[in-house]
This record gives C-alpha cells, structure tokens and sequence, in this order.
C-alpha cells in the first residue's frame, strides 16, 4: 500500500521497483485518487489499483505485506489509530516504512501562522482553528507504533530545510503544500492573498530567504508473524 498515495507519483515508483507484485495506492481524496489512476494506468494495467479510504478507518486487514508512506502521516493527528489500522492492514510479517514531518517541523512558519490568525483580519475565521497537522517526536512515535502491536521499531528525526528560489516559487510552495487547509477557510481571494504575502514578507527577511525549518520524522516497523 501506498498510504496517502496523492498523484500518485511513488505509487509508480513503486510499482517500477515490484514487477511481480501489485500496489494499491489509497488516499482520502476521491479526486487524488482518480487522478492518479489516470497517471498510471495506462502503464500498469491491473498491477496497480487505487482506493478512496481514511488511514485512521482502513477497510483492509491482513492485506498486505508492505506498507510504504512519504509526507502524509503528520495530515493525521490520531496516531494511536493511524498506527492501529496499519497494524491491520498488514499480514503477519508485514512491514512499514514511512517519513512525516515530525519535532519541530516547520516551528517558525507555524508560530507567524498562529499569530497572524489573531489580528483582526483573519481572527474571524482562523481565530479557533485548530493546526491540521500533528508533527510527534522520535520517543512518542516509536512508543505508539510499538503500542499497536509492531516489533523491530525504529524512529528518527532529521533536519531537511527546504529553501525556494525566490518569492514566487515560496509563495506558491506555501498555497499548495503547506496553508491549503488555513486558505480554505477564508472567503475571499483578498483575504487568502494577504495572509500568504505577509508569511512571505517575513520569510523574505530571514538568511537565507524563503526557507522552510523542516523536520522529517522516519519511521520503521514490523508486524510479527
């Protein structure tokens, strides 16, 4: 399983690197999902597959034997049940190997984010709005993993900044990857175009510019036999 698979572009790779084997690609998005069935299915005929489904409420159990996941896991903040259902979906000697924001990920946007939600401006709307992320620790995560009843655990964290060439790229890094869920949100295009502008011109200040502080949290686990 490709867990979160988006456009479906390591759903290929995947499917690329297991020529006997099949991939299912799921992903909570039925428009992701048609998406990426239309990428891919031309070149993988019925060797790939792809389904619209919540990680946190999977309707597999005992299906796979890999479970493969890069950039999802922190757009879930119930990790007890994230780790459960994939507990579940694997058959006995599974594996899962994943990667996720994780620690302090992005702790410098996230505080300029949650102060700008209080001006005046956008309080109305992001005022109460909670984070859509959830960003856990190496010792949380592992302890999680191991709670839901996988062996041979092992979790760490690793600092990869992101730092785009100019302004325009960063403000477009920032409306698809990073504030679609805080933009959505906001009613009118005025109002999402001024909140992005003043996280931009903040970044524009900092050395080096339009830098991101990411944290990738990666993850290994084992379902026993």
């Amino acid at each position: 399983m490709d867990a979160g698979c988006g456009t479906g572009k390591l759903t290929r790779l995947l499917a690329e690197n297991l020529p006997r084997g099949r991939v299912v690609g799921v992903d909570l998005s039925r428009n992701m999902a048609l998406h990426a069935r239309w990428n891919l299915g031309a070149d993988f005929s019925d060797r790939v597959c792809f389904a619209v489904a919540d990680l946190v409420a999977l309707p597999f159990r005992n299906h796979f034997d890999g479970i493969f996941s890069t950039a999802s896991f922190h757009w879930i903040r119930d990790h007890v049940a994230l780790f459960r259902n994939l507990y579940g979906a694997l058959r006995p000697n599974g594996w899962l190997h994943a990667q996720c924001g994780g620690g302090p990920n992005l702790d410098r946007l996230r505080q300029r984010v949650r102060a700008l939600a209080q001006t005046d401006e956008f309080s109305n709307w992001l005022g109460k709005f909670q984070e859509p992320w959830f960003f856990s620790d190496a010792e949380g995560a592992a302890s999680r993993l191991r709670a839901a009843g996988f062996e041979n655990v092992e979790t760490g964290l690793e600092e990869a900044a992101f730092t785009a060439p100019g302004g325009q790229e960063f403000t477009q890094y920032l409306k698809t990857f990073v504030l679609h869920r805080h933009l959505e949100l906001l009613p009118a295009e005025t109002l999402r175009t001024n909140f992005v502008q003043e996280l931009v011109n903040a970044a524009a200040n900092e050395n080096p510019p339009w830098t991101l502080d990411y944290w990738r949290l990666n993850l290994r686990a084992a379902k026993p036999g």
